[in-house]
């Protein structure tokens, strides 16, 4: 896949990396990557893979946009109230780089549409706000040996973590079990700083950019949060469960 001289324009500040160059760049190029939730953080993740040249984002989400999105999900403005996010996120993604294939898909991820959404995907990025969805990504990523970066934020904390299917721990190494429904909490009743999900939902695009070029440290095997009130990073190391449902190769065999 060649770069046209214009994108050796709109890209030169990345493409003088040493980490990326001309090569990285036509990577990036020919990446399909699928994004789960076109919302806090799929926001400024997809905003930032699409600047980067990401050649096709997948974005998938079930919702439409509601005043109360718009203090923290950017990729739609008050014009867009009632609209499908995918088709809002398509517009904007497209408006900034129409490079950039996006295609947007009405519906939400579960366990029986992994198949067909994951066809051809390089990298799933999981911004989505409820442990059912976020154990079905984890879950078909595992099984399609897809990598997977998620994150997820509530109040002025954020998470973040890396899975290679098969190499390190997966999300359910790290959470067994979802919490009791009575006491989960979410960011409509908890609340969430709107800046906080922008920073974990950049920091989403900073690791996928990362994984597709093949270059630096990623955070798989670590899992890393942090609480911005206080301004404090804690990281630890996640190990494969040898009993994991999902990512263990026999059950009770040793990783």
């Amino acid at each position: 896949m060649k770069i046209k001289n214009k994108d050796i324009e709109r890209y030169s500040r990345q493409i003088i990396l040493p980490e990326v160059g001309g090569e990285g760049q036509k990577r990036l190029k020919s990446a399909r990557v699928l994004l789960v939730g076109g919302g806090g953080l799929g926001s400024p993740a997809a905003l930032y893979l699409a600047a980067a040249g990401v050649g096709t984002l997948v974005i998938v989400d079930n919702d439409a946009v509601d005043l109360s999105n718009l203090q923290r999900q950017i990729l739609h403005f008050t014009q867009d109230m009632g609209k499908a996010k995918v088709l809002s996120a398509r517009e904007k993604l497209i408006s900034l780089n129409p490079g950039v294939k996006v295609l947007a898909k009405k519906t939400r991820f579960t366990s029986a549409n992994a198949d067909r959404l994951l066809a051809g995907c390089d990298l799933v990025l999981d911004g989505s706000d409820n442990f059912e969805t976020r154990y079905a990504v984890n879950a078909a990523c595992v099984a399609h040996k897809i990598p997977l970066v998620w994150g997820a934020v509530l109040r002025w904390e954020g998470q973040l973590m890396t899975v290679f299917s098969g190499k390190t721990a997966c999300y359910q190494c790290l959470f067994p079990e979802p919490p009791d429904p009575a006491l989960a909490q979410s960011c409509s009743n908890a609340g969430i700083m709107g800046s906080v999900a922008g920073t974990i939902g950049t920091m989403m695009a900073t690791e996928a950019l990362k994984v597709l070029l093949g270059k630096g440290e990623s955070l798989s095997g670590r899992f890393w949060g942090m609480d911005f009130i206080k301004m404090r990073v804690r990281e630890r190391g996640v190990v494969r469960r040898r009993n994991c449902p999902v990512c263990a190769e026999k059950p009770g065999a040793l990783h």
